[in-house]
């Protein structure tokens, strides 16, 4: 999202008022007590009902009308107040201690201030290099603290906190080229931190922190289990730390929607990711904060939101998207002990089933009309696991073990669950025949030899 466009505000009322209705004839006080006497008379359930049906209709009759004998002028606070409990509020209140600002420090002659680009999904192509010793400093340079400036501002998440440490999720782009980052935590402490690993390709990364002043830490919750509709709430810093913890409500929109992976700096696709689509709030900053449950449970890493007009100028409101909880759990795991993601690869490229022509599905893939959706091989890296295992060219991968693949994004999550060494079961059609094949994941998509830059998996 371009941080530098103007934004006009306008506010206008949420209703009109309406004219004063006439007051209703008040009935006297001597009256009401006359019924109320009768009914005591009479007794039975004929009375009470006639004493309760008096009383209700005379406070109808003044509802919103206060009469007082106090002076103009001297109008006070009723001491009347709501004690009001919501699920939204419990679930804001698990979290709200563990969500963090955090500060990307540059060397002073290369910075120009701002928040986090948040423009494009994930592919921030200039990151700190994964493979590099980030854990030994606070970030990628060695400037000293008096040569760095403020870069840019997210958000991010303590989700664990061992051994002395505290444990940070946030974006990769929310940290990328820094020289140094800080952490502000929910109570305004600031506090150096230290970077674990980052991940581009989801565009993760993790942090850690001196885990003394650590008091809440938040929990995953289960993004398979999610539909749309649920209420989510987005908690980060918009627009920078000046508006920490700033909560925010709405709904899942979608829970899986594919979306491209692009390089920031050469803008190609390199990619596509399955993300959670929400209609909550986010804005400049949000980048790397949670998206939650009404449990109080991250689902979620907010990373990017759609805004502005579109090319063919229909005003886009309310497309927001979060990486899975699920993924995000796979991804930190590996970061943590690792410093990096090592994912297990086919060698093979592909292409989603919907990309190809009814007429070419029917005369080369020889798919049957009731297969709608998978991803075809189109060609193999010399080495490929996937083509030793029986697959050919023109193949339809429909699924992965016990989940169906849909889409070159649902087979990069289903396929990257698994760690080098397992062994996968491959559902594919060919030539119209539906076959499965076993495939032992050998290799990994650094040792690929192709010099496709589609294959990815």
């Amino acid at each position: 999202m371009d941080n530098n466009q103007t934004n006009n505000f306008e506010e206008t009322p949420m209703t009109s008022p309406t004219p004063e209705s006439p007051k209703p004839k008040r009935r006297g006080l001597s009256q009401l007590v006359t019924v109320i006497a009768v009914s005591a008379i009479v007794g039975g359930g004929v009375g009470g009902g006639v004493a309760y049906w008096a009383g209700s209709r005379n406070s109808s009759a003044n509802l919103g009308v206060t009469t007082t004998t106090q002076k103009a002028g001297t109008t006070q606070v009723s001491n009347v107040s709501v004690n009001q409990s919501s699920a939204s509020q419990e679930a804001f209140a698990k979290v709200e201690k563990a969500v963090v600002s955090v500060v990307n420090l540059q060397n002073a002659q290369r910075t120009s201030s701002g928040l986090d680009s948040f423009g494009d999904i994930f592919g921030y192509g200039n990151d700190s290099d994964s493979d590099s010793d980030n854990s030994q400093s606070s970030g990628s340079g060695s400037s000293s603290s008096a040569d760095l400036q403020e870069y840019s501002e997210g958000s991010g998440v303590i989700y664990q906190k061992k051994d002395g440490k505290a444990y940070i999720v946030t974006n990769n782009h929310v940290v990328a080229d820094s020289d140094a980052l800080e952490v502000i935590m929910s109570d305004g402490t600031k506090v150096i931190a230290k970077l674990v690993g980052t991940d581009a390709e989801t565009d993760l990364a993790v942090l850690s922190i001196d885990g003394s002043k650590v008091t809440t830490v938040a929990s995953f919750g289960d993004s398979s289990k999610i539909a749309a509709g649920q209420t989510v709430m987005a908690i980060g810093s918009p627009l920078g730390s000046q508006y920490a913890t700033s909560v925010t409500q709405g709904i899942i929109s979608a829970t899986s929607r594919t979306v491209d992976v692009t390089d920031e700096t050469t803008g190609q696709t390199t990619g596509q990711a399955t993300v959670i689509q929400t209609d909550a709030a986010i804005n400049s900053g949000n980048s790397g904060g949670p998206l939650i449950n009404l449990a109080g449970q991250v689902i979620g890493i907010n990373s990017m939101k759609l805004s502005g007009t579109s090319n063919s100028e229909a005003t886009i409101e309310g497309m927001g998207f979060a990486i899975p909880s699920d993924e995000v759990v796979s991804i930190i795991n590996q970061l943590v002990t690792n410093g990096k993601v090592v994912r297990p690869a086919l060698g093979v490229t592909v292409r989603d089933l919907s990309t190809i022509s009814a007429t070419q599905q029917s005369s080369i893939l020889k798919i049957p009309s009731s297969v709608t959706s998978g991803v075809v091989v189109a060609g193999f890296t010399d080495t490929s696991v996937a083509k030793k295992a029986g697959l050919s060219q023109y193949d339809v991968i429909v699924g992965i073990d016990d989940t169906d693949v849909a889409s070159v994004a649902e087979l990069h999550t289903a396929l990257y669950k698994h760690a080098v060494g397992d062994t996968v079961k491959v559902t594919y059609y060919h030539q119209g025949t539906k076959k499965t094949a076993d495939v032992k994941l050998t290799q990994t998509t650094e040792q690929l030899t192709t010099s496709n830059s589609n294959t990815t998996n």
